[in-house]
């Protein structure tokens, strides 16, 4: 058997930029152990595996090479880049069923626009001693998602500065720690941030669309603004804007598809 596999890089500013994100397209639903060893195999930060339900929406699941996760951002993304540029979908919007929920993607000019849910921080007093020794000192502020850990640096440096043990992150997250300030001084950003998340085999990821369920949240209260423009300060880097709703929060970014070809296994 042989299956449509993609390699997309989302959320990109520039061409090799962006998340690479692995998109497989799959006839029928295929056994968990069986999208671990292909997301193994192609060794991205998250794989997607979507396949077409009956009434026409899909089935989506994400796998890092080590564990399946609840929420991916910029791999939802890649699988609604690659459904409607090589899977022949014509609809406007796409739905998706997954371990968050239902999903859609709607195309928006020349960006895609996620609805995720929203994630809002609560404040955590203690920080880890092994976070307090890589900061060199306290945060801003610190606190936690659903998934994540949240440290508000006091500048843009000094997130593009960290320098990440991965070791001593994955000793105290749950699955990732977020780093982010406010937004360079007439760059037009609200915030940037870097993510890392070594627990479940990412050391650093290049655009993280989940993240910024948190991030939308806590700079939407901060800034008193619904309406925000993001950047995520990785190597790589990437662009994100987003539109905070209520529960929700609308991601949006572009997408390029970088490989296509058949996987055998």
């Amino acid at each position: 058997m042989s299956y449509p596999l993609l390699l997309v890089d989302a959320f990109i500013d520039q061409p090799f930029s962006g998340n690479p994100a692995g998109v497989c397209i799959l006839d029928k639903e295929q056994p968990a152990s069986w999208m671990q060893n292909v997301a193994l195999e192609m060794n991205q930060a998250e794989t997607a595996f979507v396949h077409k339900r009956a009434e026409g929406s899909w089935n989506l699941r994400w796998f890092t090479p080590q564990v399946e996760v609840n929420l991916c951002g910029h791999a939802t993304l890649a699988a609604a880049h690659a459904l409607w540029q090589h899977a022949g979908e014509t609809a406007e919007t796409l739905e998706f069923h997954t371990l968050s929920g239902r999903l859609t993607a709607t195309r928006v000019g020349d960006e895609i626009q996620l609805d995720f849910p929203a994630d809002f921080p609560q404040s955590v007093s203690t920080v880890p001693p092994a976070l307090l020794q890589l900061l060199g000192g306290q945060p801003h502020w610190f606190g936690r998602g659903r998934d994540d850990l949240i440290a508000v640096l006091d500048s843009a440096e000094a997130v593009r500065n960290f320098v990440p043990n991965a070791e001593q992150i994955a000793s105290f997250t749950t699955r990732g720690l977020i780093l982010t300030t406010l937004g360079d001084e007439g760059s037009g950003l609200d915030m940037v941030s870097r993510f890392f998340a070594p627990k479940v085999g990412i050391n650093e990821d290049p655009v993280t669309g989940s993240a910024h369920c948190l991030l939308a949240c806590y700079w939407g209260n901060r800034l008193d603004k619904t309406h925000l423009r993001a950047q995520q300060a990785s190597p790589r880097g990437g662009l994100l804007t987003l539109d905070w709703q209520d529960d929700r929060v609308l991601i949006s970014g572009k997408a390029r598809t970088m490989l296509t070809g058949d996987f055998y296994g």
